[in-house]
């Protein structure tokens, strides 16, 4: 290759170059929310603490239902058609 092809084939790869920078712009890819995607996270540890002590409540009359034996449990078989 001559001198002049060489320097005609680099000014065309920087122009090159330069029309494809051109085009790149630095914005936000998606637009931030004004509130935070998740609740407050010592709210959320609050409300599983008072649903887990009402399973617990729950539990405890359960148990004492069972232990009773006042419990009387009735089987039947589905109705045939």
């Amino acid at each position: 290759m001559t001198r002049r092809t060489v320097w005609a084939l680099l000014i065309a790869a920087n122009v090159l170059c330069y029309c494809v920078l051109s085009f790149y712009r630095t914005t936000n890819a998606a637009v931030q929310p004004a509130s935070p995607p998740f609740a407050n996270a010592v709210e959320q540890r609050m409300e599983m603490v008072t649903q887990l002590k009402e399973i617990k409540q729950l539990l405890k009359e359960q148990n004492a239902l069972l232990s009773s034996g006042k419990l009387n449990v009735v089987v039947s078989a589905p109705e045939k058609p």
